[in-house]
């Protein structure tokens, strides 16, 4: 299992760095930070590389608008090499609202520039010429990136949930991270990512199926909190995110929950309504919800099905209350 955390994640950092210390001796095995529209990840993942021994370090994602890809590929080569050689570079395109109004950047063939900052991020982390010729960038001088390389591949994960970048990234990556991804549709991504690998002459197996997973635990007595919890990132990617996440589920075998709960947002901007059309079944092929014993059995369970590396989010409270839920996690596995 891996873990996703927020640089400081609202807390003084060196509480998060705690909270990853102790994730790391219990054997989980990476530890991946994201940016949207806050505090950079760069920074907090060099205080990880310099503060950890074992652990996977990456990110959740890095958007493919904001850094030119000999930037990114400068970075990682930095903290590959405070590691030790324990970087994940996660890349996606993020969303036109953040690239566009945030970095003020045109939100341009989201899919194509992927495939070309990967293959840029993994010609000079090669240690190759850089000569390349692209449709977005063309890079003719044979630059080379040098330092003293612990190895000469980093793992590029992708945040990919279209059938068009599903296929992309079973070509191009080595991980994927999908999000609210069904449990019963990981055999069928398997499948996706397999043939489009094999086709681009890639073992079958070699993308990493890295889903993200919310937990949710009940029985500490306020279930209806938790559940109405595991309803609210769903309600939100159906009615607030654009297109993308609600044609997922939609495709994925919810087109009813996602019709009728857009109906109920659209209407009046019903927020319980548009909760409570999300069924108890989409929750539980989506989130992971139960009893302590429950949840741990349910991730064993995706894991048979197909989650190689199921990316929780760090708990809160203390280091102390966090490394305990973290304990009893990974203990059922």
């Amino acid at each position: 299992m891996g873990l996703g955390i927020l640089a400081g994640a609202g807390q003084d950092w060196r509480v998060s760095l705690e909270k990853v210390q102790i994730a790391e001796s219990l054997g989980y095995e990476l530890v991946a930070t994201g940016e949207a529209w806050a505090q950079s990840s760069i920074p907090w993942m060099t205080i990880l590389a310099t503060n950890t021994e074992r652990i996977q370090i990456g990110t959740s994602i890095l958007n493919v608008f904001s850094r030119s890809p000999g930037l990114i590929a400068q970075e990682f080569a930095a903290l590959d090499s405070l590691s030790g050689g324990r970087m994940v570079c996660g890349l996606g395109s993020s969303g036109h609202r953040v690239i566009e109004h945030f970095h003020g950047v045109p939100f341009d063939r989201p899919l194509r520039r992927i495939r070309e900052y990967v293959e840029i991020f993994d010609q000079l982390i090669a240690g190759e010429k850089l000569n390349y010729d692209g449709r977005i960038f063309n890079l003719k001088r044979g630059f080379t990136l040098d330092y003293n390389r612990p190895r000469s591949k980093i793992p590029v994960y992708i945040a990919a949930i279209t059938a068009k970048s599903i296929r992309q990234t079973g070509e191009i990556a080595d991980g994927i991270y999908p999000i609210h991804w069904p449990r019963e549709r990981f055999a069928s991504l398997r499948a996706e990512l397999d043939e489009a690998a094999t086709a681009a002459g890639h073992a079958a197996g070699r993308v990493i199926i890295a889903p993200f997973t919310n937990v949710y635990v009940t029985g500490d007595g306020d279930d209806e909190a938790q559940w109405r919890a595991a309803r609210q990132p769903l309600f939100h990617y159906i009615n607030r995110m654009g297109d993308f996440y609600w044609n997922m589920l939609a495709s994925n075998g919810y087109e009813s929950e996602v019709s009728a709960s857009r109906a109920a947002w659209a209407a009046d901007r019903n927020v319980e309504g548009a909760m409570q059309a999300i069924s108890t079944d989409m929750v539980r092929s989506i989130q992971v919800i139960g009893s302590l014993e429950s949840v741990t059995e349910q991730l064993g369970e995706r894991a048979a099905l197909g989650a190689d590396l199921q990316m929780l989010q760090m708990p809160g409270g203390t280091p102390a209350e966090a490394g305990k839920r973290l304990e009893a996690l990974i203990k059922g596995l």
